[in-house]
């Protein structure tokens, strides 16, 4: 994209990472400190008993089925006739520069906390925050239209939604769904003894840090944020699945230390296993590691047995994805088997071997 600079009538440019301090969900809040955030929103348990959904958000605790509690990827409800509602919102700075490549991006990103649960996304709406004495409201115009692309691919209607004058460029979607409350895959559910898959390479926040600091283009890291995770979904689900999550912001590691945390058990990781994408661990090499994959190493380091994994290694294993694949425990035909679910170790969610 290019819109005209004031000054001599030429045409720029326009890089939309650099109004952006972050980029993608590298730009989320660390995970450490979001958790003491919403800490308070959880009530103490009763004597004997863990806190329940419905608890947390002082609700009917029967109807809702998954919330704050463990940090799952979305909100579910029972709806009284069989069915189950998905809930979520997801958005974030520009993680390209091409304003129709990031709607893509961030449509697939938002659709896949609905897939990450076993669900059907039905309905999805926009929500942007846009410098307006800045940027061309024509750039806005194209971030929409790569979005509706993408929800339109996944049979996903879209019904407006908000917008708001904001210092930095933002856009995302909040989404519903429908799910089966008796085949639902959460965070969880993981049992000792079950594999590993990840359904989408890593790589894309190394490689999303180096286009923004030098321009480069990888075509491939666009093409793997834009594909949804519904036919990863389905696998799941048709192998009889129960546990899964989503790779995005807080890196593999911290999302498996987070599916590990709340199932009770530790995670053990083949590194060697793990797809990569092409030119992510050169780049890893030459220093175009985000913030976000710092922070996340951080976090799950006390409850992590690195074994002979060097710091390169951990910190491709805690980059922060934006769009990134399912994580699912079980077997899905197709995607590599990255490690498996064992009995719980004392102080340890994850080892790497």
């Amino acid at each position: 994209m290019k819109t005209v600079g004031p000054a001599t009538g030429s045409a720029a440019p326009v890089r939309l990472t650099s109004y952006a301090r972050g980029g993608g969900c590298a730009c989320k809040i660390p995970p450490g400190e979001l958790e003491a955030m919403v800490a308070g929103l959880l009530p103490p348990p009763s004597p004997g008993q863990a806190p329940s959904p419905g608890q947390a958000l002082g609700g009917d605790e029967d109807r809702l089925l998954v919330g704050l509690e463990d940090g799952d990827d979305a909100a579910v409800v029972r709806t009284g006739d069989g069915t189950a509602v998905v809930s979520t919102a997801d958005f974030f700075t520009p993680v390209v520069d091409d304003a129709r490549d990031w709607g893509r991006i961030a449509a697939a990103n938002a659709l896949s906390d609905v897939y990450a649960m076993g669900g059907r996304p039905l309905v999805g709406l926009n929500l942007l925050g846009w410098p307006r004495d800045v940027l061309p409201a024509e750039l806005a115009g194209e971030v929409l239209a790569g979005a509706l692309d993408v929800a339109r691919a996944a049979g996903c209607l879209v019904g407006g939604g908000h917008s708001i004058d904001s210092p930095e460029p933002l856009y995302g979607m909040a989404v519903t769904g429908l799910v089966d409350p008796d085949r639902l895959l959460r965070n969880d559910a993981g049992r000792p003894g079950v594999p590993l898959t990840l359904t989408k390479p890593l790589g894309v926040g190394i490689l999303n840090n180096r286009h923004k600091r030098t321009g480069e283009v990888f075509a491939h890291a666009v093409a793997v944020m834009a594909a949804l995770n519904d036919k990863a979904s389905a696998a799941a689900l048709e192998a009889g699945a129960v546990c899964a999550t989503d790779v995005t912001g807080f890196g593999l590691l911290g999302h498996l230390h987070k599916l590990a945390r709340a199932s009770g058990v530790t995670a053990v990781v083949d590194a060697a296993a793990v797809p990569v994408l092409d030119g992510a661990r050169e780049s890893l090499r030459a220093g175009y590691v985000s913030g976000g994959t710092r922070r996340n190493l951080d976090w799950v380091r006390p409850h992590l047995e690195a074994g002979r994994a060097g710091e390169d290694q951990l910190q491709l294993l805690a980059d922060a994805q934006t769009s990134g694949g399912l994580l699912v425990a079980g077997e899905i035909p197709g995607h590599p088997v990255i490690g498996e679910l064992v009995p719980a170790v004392a102080g340890t969610t994850l080892v790497i071997r």
